[in-house]
């Protein structure tokens, strides 16, 4: 499915990936400067950035990729979403998202109580999946709800959401 796509001539698979790395060396890079996305300082917190990463990668990004697949690139194809693949993937979705309603009752962000990259590597796919009629799995959880809504909302990502209309007009 995601080899159907490509970017800058890679599939959307390796930009995805490659994009987690950039992130990361990015957020290495000028860890001095700005939010200490990484939680260099405790050993503790940096491990659990860095397992909710992977959570993000392995468990998160499968089951959502594919919906906003269907809503957003399928038309452009000339294509209608296929309900199938919306359901398998919801089905998905929702078994992640209650993982992450569990963590969210006990912590404001996905690592702890301190944004970091793991819940920035959210935010694409997530912003896109808010615009389709599935959002209410996202919606009707409380405290993923809250965590959406507070990550979303930040300056710097309302600024960049400003330019994120694929497959809108």
């Amino acid at each position: 499915m995601t080899t159907l796509i490509k970017l800058y001539g890679a599939p959307v698979s390796t930009c995805t990936a490659q994009s987690r790395a950039m992130t990361a060396y990015v957020a290495e890079k000028f860890k001095e400067a700005g939010t200490d996305l990484i939680r260099h300082h405790d050993l503790k917190e940096a491990a659990l950035v860095k397992v909710w990463i992977e959570v993000e990668s392995q468990q998160f990004h499968p089951a959502i990729a594919p919906i906003v697949y269907e809503y957003f690139v399928a038309p452009i194809q000339g294509k209608s979403p296929d309900q199938g693949v919306i359901d398998a993937n919801l089905e998905k979705l929702s078994k992640v998202l209650d993982v992450y309603e569990a963590k969210l009752s006990s912590a404001k962000y996905l690592a702890g109580d301190f944004y970091s990259l793991a819940d920035l590597h959210h935010l694409p796919y997530t912003y896109y999946f808010m615009k389709t009629p599935c959002a209410s799995i996202i919606s009707e959880r409380a405290h993923v709800k809250a965590w959406w809504e507070d990550i979303s909302s930040r300056p710097a990502f309302k600024k960049v959401s400003e330019g994120m209309n694929f497959g809108e007009k």
